[in-house]
């Protein structure tokens, strides 16, 4: 393992902090500010001590409100990259660093109550799996996982080792979710049959092959920690921290990416669980006027994607939903005027008696035609979370210190993970339509998967009709990395 790095700023502050005290202790102490701050601060025992995987980028963000809640401290901080590191250490100065998420819990899990994996996708259920087989709560980023097999263990996990958990969908907190479900449970939009969900990602490269020339490794970046569970290449350029999104290896592509806030309105608000049946076409990119390309490391440059539920209380028989990305939308709803604006992140319920919109997080609902929300006044039945979207973050804590079963949150694994499930399904769809077989008679490969429904088996976690695509159900980790189960 990678010996942890130390942060001159944080061994000085915690060397201050003993002098003023007078608090000598034998091990490392952990310098929360309500130790400092006097009346009005938590005790000790009531705030939470976080450690984050990932640290940049969206892991500062995720941190940075989680502290603001003002119940918890960031007391370790670990990431690969010191460059992506670099803020969440100016700003939590007090905190241990590590750069091996391995070695930080090995050392310092005493001192953990909860930990939050900003990380890859590819890594996330790993980092996970290990904080919870330590008894720590876990706040993961989404997608909760990069397979389906990792949702379905972690899903499991999170109720046998009794720890508090929560994915970073923080729309799942909002307003505009519960406003869409009030209206639902009023029966104003009837009978939801269809739903649109789109997206204008991706805003990375797809659709393309493996760059052949390699670079050079950052002297920040341990690159075969960044690895981790995935196989072994070379360090291309421009793939972190952001291009990795697009690489099966280590993305989910566009709808690992945006579709947990965008299919969660519609797979909370009508009780759906995952779907029954999936299928889909793909955008092509050409290599010449007659050959489409093949690519199968890369995600495709935009995809539909039909998934079906079982009838539900609030559907009119099975449901489909629809998955768009690319910049693929569906057509425009004849209820909405010329001008009025469709949205290039949004979700569209169609129902029997009415339609309703929102954007990207369920933010900004609408009835339609947009007339009807001047209109139309019901009372608030979905109980709001406090503050929000922020209170995503703040909930998560709380929740922590009150204990295991104590307090409801808004995408426990328990909802997260089904979730997960379901888009990482769509992908099974999107990944079979590169599969090749070997034409039986002459030269070239013939490609089967393009052109059926693949019909899931939920409870064997497996395609019944396709079975090259349940290679993607489980992957195989890297040599020296495990998912512990």
């Amino acid at each position: 393992m990678m010996e942890e790095k130390k942060n001159p700023t944080a061994d000085h502050s915690r060397r201050n902090f003993i002098k003023t005290t007078a608090l000598a202790a034998a091990g490392f102490m952990i310098v929360p500010r309500h130790v400092l701050g006097g009346k009005g601060f938590l005790a000790p025992s009531d705030r939470l001590m976080v450690a984050g995987v990932g640290v940049g980028g969206k892991g500062q963000s995720n941190l940075s409100n989680i502290y603001k809640g003002g119940k918890a401290d960031i007391a370790f901080l670990c990431d690969v990259d010191d460059r992506r590191a670099a803020n969440s250490v100016k700003n939590f100065p007090a905190a241990k660093y590590y750069k091996d998420y391995r070695q930080m819990l090995d050392k310092e899990a005493k001192h953990i109550d909860g930990v939050v994996v900003s990380t890859p996708d590819h890594n996330h259920a790993m980092i996970a799996m290990a904080a919870m087989q330590l008894g720590k709560h876990v706040y993961v980023e989404k997608p909760l996982t990069h397979d389906i097999f990792e949702a379905r263990k972690l899903t499991e996990a999170a109720g046998r080792y009794q720890v508090v958990t929560q994915m970073g969908n923080q729309g799942s907190s909002g307003d505009g979710v519960r406003q869409l479900q009030d209206w639902c449970d009023a029966g104003l939009i009837g009978k939801v049959h269809t739903v649109y969900c789109w997206t204008d990602r991706p805003s990375w490269p797809q659709g393309i092959l493996w760059p052949s020339a390699t670079g050079v490794v950052p002297p920040e970046l341990d690159w075969d920690l960044w690895l981790g569970s995935a196989p072994y290449k070379p360090f291309i350029d421009k793939l972190v921290p952001f291009n990795w999104r697009g690489w099966w290896d280590y993305g989910t592509g566009a709808i690992g990416d945006m579709g947990c806030h965008l299919v969660e309105p519609p797979f909370r608000i009508l009780g759906l669980d995952t779907p029954i049946d999936v299928q889909c076409s793909v955008g092509s990119i050409y290599v010449d006027e007659f050959k489409r390309g093949y690519f199968p490391d890369s995600c495709p440059p935009s995809s539909h994607v039909i998934m079906t539920f079982k009838k539900t209380k609030k559907t009119k028989g099975d449901l489909q939903i629809h998955w768009m990305d690319g910049g693929i939308k569906p057509a425009r709803p004849e209820e909405l005027a010329a001008n009025e604006p469709f949205g290039t992140n949004g979700v569209l319920f169609e129902g029997t008696r009415g339609k309703m919109m929102c954007d990207v997080y369920g933010a900004n609902p609408r009835l339609l035609p947009l007339s009807r929300n001047n209109e139309v006044h019901i009372k608030p039945r979905a109980e709001r979370v406090t503050g929000g979207v922020d209170g995503h973050y703040w909930d998560w804590a709380e929740a922590c210190i009150a204990g295991y079963g104590k307090k409801q949150l808004s995408s426990p694994f328990e909802i997260a993970g089904p979730l997960t499930e379901t888009l990482l399904i769509a992908n099974l769809a999107i990944r079979g339509t590169d599969v090749q077989v070997p034409r039986s008679t002459g030269n070239g490969f013939d490609y089967p998967g393009r052109d059926i429904k693949l019909i899931w088996d939920k409870e064997n976690l497996r395609v019944t009709n396709f079975d090259e695509v349940n290679q993607f159900v489980k992957r195989e980790y890297r040599k020296g990395w495990s998912l512990g189960v």
